[in-house]
């Protein structure tokens, strides 16, 4: 399930890390510089095609909620020279107009490296599981 040079299973293990830690800060400027210019982001059906819309798209999520937490699980990486393949569990904890929500989903991912550093080319989400609020 996990396959390819430890330096790169590492160092997108690190993108996924830090792309947790920008949701946490809700700093859209570095969560944006995770994607590549021209990357896919599908939310539950939504498909949104470029870095700035889906920056855009994200920016307006995060605005509905008074703070989110959100933590990641590596379940599987395939590096194969510069691509790579993998999925990644995830547990989110949401406060929207003071209720409180978790939300747990998985990640299908596509990644690309690009002068020495990865970046995502595609993730599709998909909500396995969530309790309180309202529907996500």
């Amino acid at each position: 399930m996990f396959s390819g040079p430890i330096e790169d299973r590492l160092a997108i293990r690190e993108l996924h890390d830090s792309y947790c830690d920008a949701v946490l800060r809700t700093d859209a400027d570095d969560w944006g510089a995770l994607w590549t210019e021209d990357a896919v982001w599908s939310l539950m059906g939504t498909e949104v095609v470029g870095r700035d819309n889906i920056v855009k798209l994200w920016v307006g999520a995060m605005a509905q909620f008074d703070s989110v937490s959100f933590l990641g699980i590596p379940g599987s990486l395939e590096i194969t020279g510069n691509t790579a393949t993998g999925r990644y569990q995830t547990h989110e904890l949401l406060v929207e107009n003071g209720e409180p929500r978790v939300a747990g989903g998985r990640y299908d991912d596509e990644f690309i490296k690009i002068d020495g550093q990865w970046f995502y080319t595609k993730r599709i989400f998909n909500l396995v599981s969530q309790m309180g609020g309202q529907k996500l």
